[in-house]
């Protein structure tokens, strides 16, 4: 059997295309920056000895639970709660804001446990130190623990980044127009399925490398600056 392909067909949507790299990094940089905050306040509250001065120690208990069940369910289940189950609740969301909380909800919670590692290896005499400079908890938090507890646990978090960026793919099932989305419209267009979804694993494929490498020089050189 042999298969005649044709790329020109797939590449001549190249609007769609973009619009689809457009919209997944869109959604995975927006994403990103909401959900690490909140996988840090979450760290905070789960870490030993960070969290009970700000944080009532009661708030440990439910973000418990929301770190359980987001790890432990698919995200495109997730995904169909927050589009399709919320609005019986009288919530309803656009396609992207419910791929952008999803997305965040999800990341918030695997970023809780990467960053609270590196919160918790934070050798006591650092603690001690700080508090002997009469700096408070929140002060301690920020500007001792947190910086060097983010260092420790970067190329985690950027794992974590990539898989949150290659999981927007789920998106598509709602009508976002990520990039995955415009694979499956293009192939119903001209019925070329299997060039189409080669080029877009491809597009996949460079993002993600790209992605790595622009985090990896943003962390040695601007975040946490050269050692």
């Amino acid at each position: 059997m042999t298969i005649q392909l044709d790329f020109a067909a797939v590449f001549a949507e190249w609007p769609m295309l973009l619009t689809g790299v457009t919209w997944t990094l869109a959604l995975t940089t927006a994403s990103v920056l909401v959900g690490t905050l909140l996988g840090i306040a979450c760290a905070w509250v789960r870490a030993r000895g960070f969290g009970s001065a700000l944080a009532p120690a009661w708030l440990a208990v439910p973000v418990g639970a929301y770190v359980e069940v987001i790890r432990n369910t698919p995200f495109i289940v997730q995904l169909f709660f927050i589009f399709f189950g919320l609005p019986a609740a009288g919530f309803r969301l656009s396609a992207e804001s419910a791929s952008f909380l999803a997305m965040v909800i999800n990341l918030g919670a695997y970023a809780t446990e990467i960053i609270r590692a590196g919160l918790e290896a934070t050798p006591k005499g650092q603690l001690e130190a700080a508090q002997s400079l009469a700096l408070n908890r929140w002060q301690i938090f920020t500007r001792v623990v947190l910086p060097p507890a983010l260092k420790k646990v970067w190329p985690s978090m950027v794992s974590q980044i990539i898989i949150v960026m290659l999981g927007s793919s789920v998106c598509g099932q709602i009508s976002t127009q990520e990039l995955s989305y415009a694979a499956d419209l293009i192939q119903s267009r001209n019925f070329r399925s299997f060039e189409s979804f080669i080029v877009v694993g491809a597009m996949y494929l460079l993002l993600s490398i790209g992605i790595r490498l622009w985090l990896n020089w943003l962390g040695t050189n601007v975040l946490f600056g050269r050692r």
